[in-house]
């Protein structure tokens, strides 16, 4: 008999293949060697002091377990010969595009200004130890962008445009593990990410598609309104429609776009910090128990929300078991950002905690209310503001979370996980009032939502400023192309599109989609229509 079932249960049955099948055993009044157990969905539920686990399971007894994937894998087919496509930057819109276009039988040419992902290690590294920023390869550039060292958060809201379960089929069809389609709020982890990322590079290999590293899209190459291919900073000239998923820190692709005449939008960010605590404390808090979260549950996590003055502040891109890390993409910067390993097993939790801000919150007398890029501007400004508190190096200004609220120095600054050091600092006072101020009255909030949360403990790392593009590209929603330029396909992120490695991974797909309407027959004037 093979049938499915709805289970509550506490974590030491959740979270223990052999008590499950204990349990379901006798459950059903059989004994345990008949039991076969397959978890198909798994989710916390700690709203009560007693925290237990929902499962969703598949039990055979008398029967073996079918050994059928979770979800399909695709094919993918060799597109050697194939009509042609540029895809502007290797992170997963970039790559799920390239996958995508191989799908539908169209060759992707894939424009990757950082080095690979195993490379750009080297150059990552080199940003602790050394405060040497490699403007084309570092936490932001590279193979897999951003999110390449940044956890492998799966978890979206944006579950409306595409299957967010086939975006995580083919992660786990290039080596991630089944858990994250299991799991209430996925993570592929730091560690475990970099190889699932070169799976993807060699299937858009195997299948005739072409990837090349460390060639930075300067130009768009132009005919009659519509592009028709790139230029690369060494001179070389790649044809064919265009998918432009560079990332939301591609400065020099928003101005390049901008003197070339493609209409642009400034766009809300949000700005702040990167807030620590030590893990145990979130654990405390989150599972309602002074023991923490014991022997089988995972690292807690935690997301929080509030209104201030009229603007959003809330927690952002949360870190259960992991790292702060220097996340500048070219020298004079300072940035922040957070990361875990597959295990999440550090002694730290580390969120963003940041603040909307707005166009029209920036003072007009530094940035031009019909400046397109004052948004991307007033992020590079706070960013280089944070760099010369730091004394011209990665070493970052902290202060102690219960002093930043306070307005109080912190004499000293707790251990912490952000390799190239910390230095105390008045982020209180340096940082843009609008900002801080919110920041402060949110900790004060958050505090009387959970208690402990707001303490001395925890630190207030600056800054974070990376956590949306500052500019939108706009693009036809029906098309997806640029509202005035054919052939041009925003694509993520980088675009205004996005929020997220599978937001970005599915508009990736969709655009896909949209290009491939070029090359067919009536598709409203395509390339090779």
């Amino acid at each position: 008999m093979i049938d499915e079932m709805q289970l509550r249960v506490w974590p030491e049955v959740g979270y223990d293949e052999e008590a499950l099948v204990q349990y379901i055993a006798r459950e059903r009044g059989v004994e345990p060697g008949r039991v076969m157990v397959r978890v198909l969905k798994r989710s916390i539920d700690a709203r009560r002091n007693h925290v237990m686990v929902n499962l969703k399971v598949r039990v055979c007894i008398d029967e073996p377990q079918p050994i059928d994937a979770l979800v399909p894998p695709i094919e993918y087919h060799p597109v050697d010969g194939a009509r042609t496509a540029i895809v502007v930057g290797a992170g997963p819109g970039g790559l799920f595009a390239a996958l995508r276009l191989i799908e539908l039988g169209i060759k992707p040419v894939v424009l990757e200004r950082g080095k690979n992902v195993n490379d750009r290690r080297v150059d990552v590294a080199r940003i602790s130890r050394e405060s040497i920023v490699d403007p084309d390869s570092n936490y932001c550039f590279g193979e897999g962008g951003a999110g390449a060292y940044s956890d492998g958060k799966l978890y979206t809201r944006s579950k409306k445009r595409g299957s967010v379960e086939r975006i995580l089929g083919i992660f786990v069809q290039h080596g991630a593990s089944e858990k994250i389609l299991v799991d209430a709020h996925p993570h592929i982890g730091s560690d475990k990410l970099p190889h699932v990322i070169e799976a993807m590079r060699n299937t858009i290999l195997r299948c005739g598609g072409e990837v090349h590293f460390q060639t930075r899209v300067t130009g768009l190459l132009m005919a009659d309104g519509a592009v028709t291919g790139v230029v690369t900073a060494d001179g070389r000239r790649f044809t064919g429609p265009v998918i432009l998923a560079t990332g939301h820190s591609a400065r020099d692709v928003y101005h390049m776009l901008h003197e070339a005449g493609v209409s642009l939008e400034r766009k809300g960010i949000a700005a702040g910090v990167r807030l620590e605590h030590p893990q145990h404390v979130i654990d405390q808090i989150q599972y309602h128990n002074r023991a923490g979260r014991g022997r089988y549950l995972p690292a807690a996590e935690y997301s929080f929300v509030t209104q201030v003055d009229g603007r959003g502040v809330y927690s952002f891109c949360m870190c259960p078991g992991g790292v702060v890390v220097p996340s500048a993409s070219a020298p004079g910067q300072l940035v922040v950002n957070g990361m875990s390993p597959s295990k999440r097993n550090t002694y730290w939790a580390n969120s963003g905690m940041v603040v909307e801000v707005r166009p029209e919150d920036l003072p007009v007398k530094r940035y031009a209310s019909d400046d397109v890029l004052s948004m991307m501007r007033f992020q590079e400004d706070l960013e280089r503001t944070c760099f010369e508190q730091a004394g011209g190096s990665q070493v970052a200004g902290a202060q102690r979370m219960k002093d930043f609220v306070e307005g109080k120095p912190s004499r000293n600054i707790p251990p912490s996980s952000y390799p190239a050091g910390l230095q105390p600092s008045r982020l209180d006072q340096w940082l843009p009032r609008f900002i801080a101020h919110r920041l402060q009255e949110g900790f004060k909030d958050f505090g009387r939502k959970a208690n402990g949360f707001l303490t001395n403990d925890a630190i207030v790392i600056g800054v974070e400023t990376r956590t949306s593009s500052p500019v939108r590209i706009p693009r036809d929603e029906q098309r997806l192309e640029h509202v005035a330029v054919h052939g041009l396909f925003p694509c993520g992120e980088g675009a205004g599109y996005a929020g997220g490695i599978v937001s970005s991974a599915i508009d990736g797909e969709r655009c896909a989609d949209a290009l491939a309407a070029l090359f067919k027959p009536h598709g409203g004037g395509g390339l090779d229509g």
